[in-house]
């Protein structure tokens, strides 16, 4: 979970983002908030959140309404006739916890106003036939810390709107983002998260609703999201589909429980066999682990694809416990499997079910479906595919679509009625997951229509074949399909440069920012390698802007070969070049700052800084500092 350059997938079955979704997004919106508010505004909102909750257990004791948390500090249990309390509630246009048997639970936060408050009162009031329940006897029961929080000077500088703007926008400009760069991540389809798709996340109507109001409040919400499943639906070919995962890790985990439920009604508990090709998604090995599966490797031929007598081989061997088949289409190599159709039916003839990884679904959409291949269940990241935002770590959503042999399966919730007749259980807390965002997907949907979706994925098979077109007279490529092409992604072969120029896959990942990129996925699928996506959003425009820094790169990657330029002492090996470096008194490198900085004509109308030079990654992903408190400062 340490590595810095590469992403968690190349430890396979020990993905890390099978077992930590990283929402970092959200994380940084609480951490501003933090930030903001500071020590004195944090613990003011608290004061503040418990003496109105202190304000209604008062009300409580007036009313001899019995409340059953001798101390709390934002939520009250209340012990009342629930149906009578549910009635009068409705009448005043609120909800409250019904979900425990003997009681009703309400909790306060800091956006409770006074105009809430007299509402709740007005309940009680109701409820009680009592008139008088406000007085002098309103006791808060709020612990307050000794010790001091939130004493870094960060959370202590920035408390007005112009200066919390003006260091939001510091942090912003060090991030190399697509308002920057394309940027060409394999197999995770950085693109364009248009602004009509956005907008309606920000409307009370979407973003303020509880994810277990009472469906009758929430019908709007539930067309759109029935809407969304039938799209999801066509576009796959499948039956049925469950927006519940909240990442594409917890949709490959959703599916494949589904995939073990179903064994299981057939009376075949024992088939817990998962082949996987090594061509596969990263994730896919940890997720068929953490469903209590064992993972059986297929190999790949040198072309990329699935060693079909190898496969043939494994089905036999495990031919009694085999549960089922996970493969990437098209694969993480960036081709199509010619075939895909022949492999799925050695695994159904076998009793096995085939799931189907949806990371590559943009090269598919209005072209083939998972479910034309034979596959039984995939999982979309609409993070990807249906431009939800991928950057910055999430949210995320990996919904599964599932034909009828697997939508009986499809997982339930205990609040929210959803699933199939023989639900497995919840893979997330709420019923439809991140269930806000959903809105981007279906906006992205309803605008482009079938026509529309279609054009995008043919757009980005020509995108990715356009760059490989023009980098393999530069560059290896090193995966092709039967005619010449690839799908959506491509893969370069760097690993020659190590032997002759000493130039790692790393060190041109770390020169191109001083090209204003973001590198590509670095070592995988494979080792020493560069995976290259450009998705549909990017113009030609851009796309030969990275290839002439692609090309320009190889240029130096020559000159080293040649002894032109110093093995050790290069462009490429001190990458990248910060404004600091450029402009210090001090230059030790045998070569220009104009061509450390500057290396293509480009740059000089549109920079971008990096604001950390080079760091030894491996050092750091071998040697961590723990930042925890020393063992002894548990001591009594």
């Amino acid at each position: 979970m340490a590595l810095q350059t590469r992403e968690q997938h190349i430890r396979r079955e020990k993905a890390t983002s099978n077992i930590c979704t990283a929402q970092t997004l959200l994380a940084i919106m609480a951490s501003m908030y933090a930030l903001y508010h500071g020590s004195e505004g944090i613990t003011r909102i608290a004061k503040s959140i418990h003496h109105k909750t202190a304000i209604i257990n008062s009300a409580l004791k007036r009313a001899n309404i019995p409340q059953l948390n001798d101390k709390f500090y934002d939520t009250l249990a209340i012990k009342v006739d629930i149906e009578k309390w549910k009635n009068i509630a409705e009448q005043l246009q609120c909800n409250f916890n019904y979900f425990y048997q003997d009681c009703v639970t309400l909790s306060i936060d800091e956006s409770t106003t006074i105009h809430d408050l007299e509402k709740l009162l007005d309940i009680i009031k109701r409820y009680s036939g009592i008139d008088k329940l406000t007085g002098d006897d309103i006791t808060d029961y709020l612990p307050l810390r000794q010790d001091k929080v939130l004493t870094h000077p960060i959370f202590n500088t920035y408390h007005s709107e112009s200066q919390m703007l003006r260091y939001i926008k510091k942090l912003e400009s060090r991030d190399l983002s697509l308002c920057t760069s394309m940027i060409p991540l394999g197999s995770c389809t950085m693109k364009l998260n248009a602004t009509s798709e956005m907008i309606p996340l920000s409307w009370s109507h979407f973003n303020a609703i509880h994810p277990f109001v009472p469906s009758v409040q929430a019908e709007g919400y539930l067309e759109i999201i029935t809407n969304l499943e039938n799209y999801l639906c066509s576009i796959t070919g499948f039956q049925a589909t469950s927006l519940q995962p909240n990442s594409g890790a917890q949709g490959e985990y959703a599916g494949l429980l589904a995939i073990r439920a179903y064994h299981h009604a057939q009376g075949e508990p024992h088939r817990n066999v998962m082949l996987i090709p090594a061509s596969a998604h990263g994730t896919n090995p940890a997720s068929a682990v953490m469903a209590g599966m064992k993972v059986v490797l297929i190999k790949c031929t040198e072309n990329g694809d699935i060693d079909f007598l190898d496969l043939q081989n494994k089905i036999l061997l495990h031919k009694d416990n085999l549960a089922g088949l996970m493969v990437t289409y098209p694969s993480t190599h960036g081709v199509f499997e010619s075939a895909i159709k022949e492999i799925c039916n050695a695994i159904h003839q076998s009793g096995g079910l085939v799931y189907m990884d949806g990371a590559n679904m943009n090269a598919q959409v209005g072209l083939t479906s998972p479910a034309l291949i034979g596959a039984d269940v995939c999982h979309i990241n609409l993070h990807k595919t249906f431009a939800i935002p991928h950057g910055g770590g999430g949210p995320g959503m990996g919904p599964i679509c599932v034909n009828e042999k697997l939508a009986p399966y499809l997982p339930g919730h205990p609040v929210v009625a959803t699933g199939g007749v023989n639900a497995i259980l919840p893979v997330s807390a709420a019923p439809y997951g991140s269930a806000s965002i959903l809105l981007i997907s279906y906006g992205y949907i309803r605008m482009l229509g079938f026509d529309g979706l279609k054009h995008s994925t043919e757009v980005a098979i020509l995108n990715a074949n356009y760059i490989k077109s023009r980098l393999e007279p530069h560059y290896s490529i090193l995966y092709i399909g039967e005619k010449g092409r690839c799908a959506h992604e491509m893969i370069i072969d760097c690993r020659e440069f190590k032997s002759t120029c000493n130039i790692e896959v790393e060190d041109i990942a770390k020169r191109l920012i001083d090209y204003g990129f973001h590198a590509p996925t670095v070592s995988f699928p494979i080792a020493g390698t560069l995976m290259i996506e450009p998705t549909e959003s990017e113009d030609k425009d851009e796309l030969d802007r990275f290839c002439d820094a692609m090309i320009s790169i190889r240029f130096e990657l020559q000159e080293i070969a040649l002894g032109i330029v110093d093995k050790q002492n290069n462009p490429l090996k001190n990458a990248p070049h910060g404004i600091q470096e450029a402009i210090s008194d001090q230059w030790s490198h045998p070569y220009s700052r104009e061509k450390a900085c500057y290396p293509i004509a480009y740059l000089k109308d549109n920079k971008f800084w990096p604001h950390v030079a080079r760091v030894n990654n491996a050092h750091g992903d071998r040697n961590l500092v723990c930042t925890c408190e020393p063992i002894s400062s548990y001591e009594e």
